[in-house]
């Protein structure tokens, strides 16, 4: 199978890798022609382009499937919708001129912005508390839509994503940037990278097309009881703060696409994958 991964950053290169050692042929985009051309060592081709820029479906390959997990270069509406929207409009233009099969957009739980400690699943309507997850919501509608025909498009909702080369978590602990105080009963939603690919590596073979799936572990957890875990492995008194709270508080539910998609996750909680991840 010949895949295309649009947006080889930290989890799109881990994606690919994990693609090219089971076999299938990726070629790999970056917008800078540097950093793409460095694809090649790991056996990806290397496609440097701006998928933004509607012209540049022309340039793409006909390929079996696509990845659309490219993200924004900047905070604001506007590179949101560049990242997001117009890129994805590009691929699914390419897609549809090149017989593309299959194509999974990597989206965000961010489309979710309940602060009461509410459960959320894939059938929850999104509720975006700013204008950046409005066009969370706008790209996710784009891509659903599309599904028509020999193309089947779906949306694979991740949440807070962490692994090896993304422990920052345990950084903000260590530094007390994330500390108990006010909010300590938010609730917190993770997913391992592992567990992410194996989301979008199911969601290329199985999804439904239109459909949204939550990539996402087994068990949502409290700032507190995050805090606290991170400290102790850390050999530290838990830092605290009176900083406000900020951010949303729901807990996301994964059940049903771990179901639909047979994904059996690797990290069900964030100490399993912190404690392989970080040595925290």
């Amino acid at each position: 199978m010949h895949v295309l991964v649009a947006g080889c950053g930290w989890l799109g290169t881990a994606l690919a890798r994990r693609l090219v050692e089971r076999g299938d042929r990726v070629t790999g985009i970056r917008r800078d022609p540097g950093r793409a051309a460095a694809l090649s060592a790991l056996g990806i081709e290397p496609l440097a382009v701006d998928l933004a820029d509607p012209s540049a479906a022309g340039r793409l390959p006909a390929v079996d499937a696509i990845v659309a997990c490219q993200s924004a270069g900047a905070d604001g509406a506007d590179a949101y919708r560049a990242a997001y929207v117009e890129a994805n409009r590009t691929l699914l233009a390419a897609a549809a001129r090149g017989g593309t099969r299959a194509l999974v957009y990597t989206g965000s739980t961010g489309v979710f912005g309940q602060r009461d400690g509410s459960e959320v699943d894939e059938a929850t309507a999104p509720a975006p508390a700013s204008g950046t997850a409005a066009v969370l919501v706008e790209a996710e509608s784009l891509v659903r839509g599309a599904s028509a025909g020999p193309l089947r498009t779906s949306v694979v909702r991740l949440s807070g994503l962490y692994g090896p080369g993304r422990t920052g978590i345990v950084d903000r602990v260590r530094a007390g940037r994330l500390a108990l105080g006010p909010g300590d009963d938010a609730w917190m939603n993770f997913c391992h990278l592992d567990d992410a690919i194996a989301f979008v590596l199911a969601a290329l073979e199985r999804a439904e097309g239109g459909a949204v799936y939550h990539g996402s572990d087994a068990e949502p957890a409290r700032r507190r009881e995050v805090v606290e875990w991170i400290a102790a492995r850390l050999g530290m008194t838990p830092p605290r703060s009176d900083a406000p709270a900020e951010g949303p508080s729901r807990r996301i539910r994964s059940e049903r696409t771990r179901a639909v998609l047979g994904v059996t996750l690797t990290y069900p909680s964030f100490r399993d994958g912190l404690a392989a991840a970080a040595g925290a």
